[in-house]
């Protein structure tokens, strides 16, 4: 295990930054996520950590030491990559064992660090298989294996499961998930799939545009986003966001009206809007109803696209003027198309952000979370 401590790191290309000033602290043994959409530099700042791009600027530090300019193979990382990179004429265990054998490791530790690896894996059997005779998800516990035998202080996960199909990624996100809980080890994870980062991670790291928007685990994400694009981030499908005004603020709530001028009263900090400043009210899917519940306000929707997948219900439509409103119903619900009804949201469950884009609504984080 390894903690990882990153103050001010930069990475630039000619006049560009990728990475800007990026400040972060990984403990001992915690599965990090990295997290953001196409562009926003989690693989840069992976491959940073792994020592395979330079740093032009800010210190990276394991378990206190300074990593600059230190050389990858000395790092005490393993990185397993989205391509399986396997030697098709090598079994398993030789493409598992290969990288000891190139640092003169002794065959017989090879071969014992291969087994106990091949064991956590559950791949003793498959240890004599070319990579042509496996599946995509056995291929990549290969890759992890190969991860393995290398005893590193820290794994790092770069979009490992992206050309696996949907069934093999929930398999291979178990597999993952149970290795963490066996070994202990400090992990990374880069990906842009949203159920990877909830359901494995520790610590969520939300990044855009080289920048951490923000970082915390991940229910506390989900409950209290700092800031619209982490809302619209964490969740699927994202958060609505309605337009409304503010209209005032008194005894630590913000009372807002939205396009059809009814009022709802959230608690929020104080940050001196005028009256009639624009605002942003955030309402998740799967908080809006159908029925009607006492406190709750109602609001018009009309329905444009219906998907029933049996054990749910998605409706996609237009509210208050918004297009592309969505609702996450459980069971399934026979709605017409473009049929208007109404829909009831509780206030205690929406989101407030303020012009800048920020929330300022006090959300409650579940304490047994």
């Amino acid at each position: 295990m390894a903690s990882i401590q990153i103050k001010n790191l930069v990475k630039r290309y000619d006049k560009a930054e990728t990475i800007r000033k990026v400040d972060l602290q990984i403990d001992n043994g915690e599965f990090v996520v990295f997290v953001g959409p196409s562009g926003c530099g989690k693989s840069t700042l992976l491959r940073m950590i792994a020592g395979l791009e330079s740093i032009s600027g800010g210190e990276l530090y394991i378990d206190d030491q300074l990593m600059n300019a230190v050389a990858p193979a000395e790092r005490g990382v393993a990185m397993v990559f989205q391509s399986y990179a396997l030697y098709p004429h090598l079994n398993v265990a030789q493409n598992m064992g290969f990288g000891l054998k190139m640092n003169g490791v002794d065959k017989q530790e090879i071969a014992q660090r291969v087994l106990r690896a091949a064991k956590t894996l559950q791949m003793e059997a498959l240890l004599d298989r070319k990579p042509k005779d496996m599946s995509g998800g056995q291929r990549q516990r290969v890759a992890i294996g190969r991860a393995i035998v290398r005893n590193p202080k820290v794994f790092l996960f770069d979009e490992p499961l992206s050309n696996l199909d949907a069934e093999l990624r929930v398999e291979m996100r178990l597999q993952i998930a149970k290795l963490h809980h066996e070994l202990g080890n400090t992990m990374i994870y880069v990906t842009h799939d949203q159920v990877e980062a909830m359901t494995l991670a520790d610590k969520i790291v939300v990044l855009r545009a080289g920048q951490i928007e923000q970082v915390g685990d991940p229910l506390t994400l989900y409950h209290a986003p700092a800031n619209l694009f982490v809302a619209g981030f964490i969740g699927s499908p994202k958060m609505n966001f309605l337009p409304a005004r503010f209209v005032a603020q008194a005894g630590g709530r913000a009372t807002v009206a939205l396009e059809d001028a009814q009022r709802l009263a959230l608690p929020a900090r104080d940050i001196g809007l005028a009256s009639g400043a624009a605002v942003t009210l955030g309402i998740r899917p799967e908080h809006i109803s159908l029925e009607p519940v006492e406190g709750y306000i109602r609001i018009p929707f009309q329905s444009e696209v219906v998907e029933r997948l049996g054990n749910a219900t998605y409706l996609f439509g237009n509210s208050l003027g918004t297009a592309g409103v969505k609702i996450h119903l459980p069971g399934d619900k026979y709605v017409k198309l473009y049929e208007e009804l109404p829909l009831y949201i509780n206030p205690a469950d929406c989101h407030l952000f303020d012009p800048d884009g920020q929330a300022f609504a006090i959300r409650q984080v579940p304490v047994n979370h």
